[in-house]
């Protein structure tokens, strides 16, 4: 089925990204266990990463072939500002939250998501980030018992303090 739709801005570089990392994951899943059998830990990675380069390669050629748009602006109508401040704070949210932990990461992503996104004030942002993270971190930390990067917050002793308080031996 052909399609007559005009390329969008960024599509051509999207694509080319998509290649090049599904390339990448196929030289990764190459190095798993190179081409020993079909029967291999690497074969089931390398079909797949193939199978992502082959269609990579197909959309690639298809996008090449259609005419770009004028009308539209990468920046305007695909890739807006605040979508990429939210990319980038999820970037910087990843890269952080081993070194910092769960608690400051979080707190630091929602304090500047909400007053970016919602426009509020930075007291009334500190605030909502402050009960959004403490209600995350009682719902899974302490009923759920899910481990979290603990980084630079000292949990241990604040959960042995928490559980102090309840069982009548806090300070």
């Amino acid at each position: 089925m052909q399609t007559t739709q005009p390329r969008r801005p960024g599509e051509l570089v999207f694509n080319i990204l998509m290649v090049l990392g599904s390339l990448f994951l196929l030289w990764s899943a190459y190095g798993i266990s190179e081409f020993e059998a079909l029967s291999a830990p690497g074969a089931v990675p390398m079909v797949t990463a193939a199978t992502m380069v082959i269609c990579a390669l197909v959309i690639l050629r298809d996008t090449l072939r259609r005419s770009p748009v004028t009308g539209e602006k990468l920046e305007r109508d695909i890739l807006p500002l605040p979508v990429v401040v939210t990319i980038a704070m999820i970037t910087a949210y990843a890269l952080l939250l081993k070194p910092l932990g769960f608690v400051p990461t979080s707190f630091l992503f929602l304090t500047v998501m909400i007053r970016y996104l919602a426009r509020c004030s930075l007291p009334r942002s500190v605030l909502l980030s402050v009960m959004i993270v403490a209600l995350i971190y009682l719902v899974f930390r302490l009923v759920f018992t899910v481990l979290m990067p603990a980084g630079i917050v000292p949990e241990a002793e604040i959960i042995a303090w928490v559980k102090g308080l309840f069982t009548g031996k806090g300070n």
